[in-house]
């Protein structure tokens, strides 16, 4: 990976190990919808404007109107709201763990047969090695809830945390040349549209505290304008499978962040689920033998307006 490729990487490893945190305020003052909507405005306002300034929009959006739908469902108005809904249940060190698996995820969905996401492959012994111990950690972490009976908010998190393995993809296999602004500005602005009527239909009567407001702020502005920039850049750099892998820090940036600012407990569970979903992440997505690397392509010119205008 290119020196380009690791700053992405590094930074998007702590960018979106933050959400979780600031989910978690929101959700104290605001109903989901209304944390969505907020994010998704703060968002698009900041990037449609550059978006609009570099021209073809409208070409773009009827040239690929159905991946870009695609993309924005699975990875912003089905995982957000299920996400953001999960965390006034669950602790944000736990959904930032549940996360995690996104890469076994995004292994298995990449492999079905039929080419529509990537290219069936033998898994392999080392491969299922992995998904097993990813599949023991999520157990380990999931145990204690379910004898809660809290079911529904590790259905959640599991239905984002597919909608985050599946998304890369689509933008990998489709939307490859499409400029990072005028793919998530649209979709950030779609959603928008969508969650406004149900954040103004659920919009209490008293006004959110200062610290809800400044979660907002930095789940708008840093963690869906700046980090979707980034990521969007990371997918074109390292591809699909390597953008992903920055879940593997994103927990501890998660468990961390819950630990120092809101007291959520640090105990052998949490640490004993990281260290198997760890593990299992890096084995499951790892290369093995026999496994054929995809013929080389040449480079593409990167066109001006893939790039952010000031």
């Amino acid at each position: 990976m290119t020196a380009r490729g690791w700053f992405l990487f590094a930074l998007m490893s702590v960018v979106w190990g933050l959400p979780y945190l600031m989910i978690k305020v929101a959700v104290t003052g605001l109903p989901p919808a209304a944390v969505v909507f907020v994010r998704c405005a703060v968002g698009a306002a900041l990037l449609l404007p550059f978006a609009l300034r570099q021209g073809g929009l409208g070409r773009v959006l009827r040239a690929h109107w159905r991946p870009m739908l695609a993309f924005a469902v699975l990875e912003i108005l089905i995982p957000w709201w299920t996400l953001t809904d999960a965390e006034r249940r669950l602790s944000s060190s736990t959904s930032g763990l549940l996360i995690a698996a996104v890469p076994i995820l995004a292994l298995v969905v990449a492999r079905v047969p039929g080419g529509r996401f990537g290219a069936a492959e033998r898994l392999g012994v080392r491969r299922l090695a992995g998904l097993g111990l990813g599949l023991a950690g999520v157990v380990v972490l999931t145990a204690p809830q379910l004898s809660g009976g809290d079911s529904r908010s590790l259905l959640e998190v599991l239905i984002t945390s597919l909608g985050y393995a599946i998304a890369p993809l689509i933008v990998a296999r489709h939307l490859k040349r499409v400029p990072t602004l005028q793919l998530i500005a649209p979709c950030l602005t779609l959603a928008t549209l969508v969650y406004g009527p149900f954040a103004a239909a659920g919009w209490p009567s008293t006004a959110p505290t200062g610290q809800v407001w400044i979660s907002l702020a930095g789940l708008g502005v840093v963690c869906t304008a700046l980090a979707f920039v980034a990521f969007l850049e990371l997918i074109r750099e390292a591809g699909p499978a390597r953008a992903v892998v920055i879940t593997y820090v994103n927990p501890a940036v998660a468990v961390g962040a819950g630990v120092a600012f809101l007291g959520e407990p640090l105990s052998a569970g949490v640490l004993t689920a990281f260290a198997l979903i760890l593990a299992g992440s890096i084995l499951a997505t790892a290369s093995v033998p026999g496994d054929n690397p995809p013929a080389p392509t040449p480079a593409e010119p990167r066109a001006p307006a893939d790039r952010l205008r000031s």
